[in-house]
């Protein structure tokens, strides 16, 4: 079986990009350690998983807002001294979260160009790439998106930057695919914007999707069809 990009498959993208377990911890962990007094990943990546896991549980129930460091202490059972050698506030948590669902998107969206695609192989697995992307990194996506009215200005203008990011390499992926005299679109801005909507739909929604019997590669394959 040919990798992704080549293929594209929920299988292929997990292969090509393992967004959890030990390997993605520690991506998080270069991310940030360079705000954190851990600086032993051996240590650091199983306190990570804790503190972020206990922040999205801690969001979903009481709200980000409402949750104080020492719930935090609570959840996760490490010390307030302990979560201080990870984050200085609230908002180190918030940023990093922002900031890995940032930095994915671009890694996997933007690393396309290596490949040399066929402008309409570029567009799918961007579509694809970004719902199994996503599928992983769901409680980020939904903690950024759900939170955003409470975080301070400038994280908010950050969150409200990485839609429109994506926005951008979709467009930019349709226009190629004009030029190429591919695709017909008088106005690759707004399918790009048409095309993201659908995407968050799915992420903020699927619980009526699941009603509906709908999974996510057939969903995919929905929003890919219809461009």
């Amino acid at each position: 079986m040919a990798a992704w990009p080549i293929e594209i498959s929920e299988k292929s993208f997990n292969d090509a990009w393992p967004l959890e377990g030990e390997s993605f911890w520690r991506s998080v962990f270069e991310m940030h350690k360079d705000k954190m007094e851990i600086k032993n990943p051996n240590i650091a990546i199983g306190n990570l998983e804790k503190i972020f896991s206990a922040t999205f549980n801690l969001a979903n129930s009481k709200g980000f807002q409402a949750m104080s460091l020492r719930d935090l202490s609570h959840e996760t059972g490490i010390s307030m001294g302990g979560l201080y050698a990870y984050i200085g506030s609230k908002n180190d948590l918030a940023s990093v979260i922002e900031g890995v669902l940032r930095d994915t998107i671009e890694q996997i969206s933007g690393g396309l160009a290596a490949y040399d695609l066929e402008p309409i192989e570029s567009l799918r697995a961007i579509v694809y790439g970004e719902i199994y992307a996503m599928e992983k990194l769901s409680p980020w996506y939904y903690f950024c998106f759900m939170e955003l009215k409470g975080l301070p200005r400038e994280q908010q203008q950050q969150t409200l930057e990485l839609e429109l990011r994506f926005e951008g390499i979709l467009m930019n992926a349709i226009q190629a695919g004009v030029e190429a005299g591919q695709f017909i679109s008088d106005q690759p801005e707004l399918l790009a914007s048409q095309v993201t909507a659908q995407l968050q739909q799915w992420h903020l929604k699927q619980w009526k999707f699941k009603l509906r019997d709908i999974g996510t590669q057939a969903y995919a394959q929905f929003v890919f069809k219809n461009l």
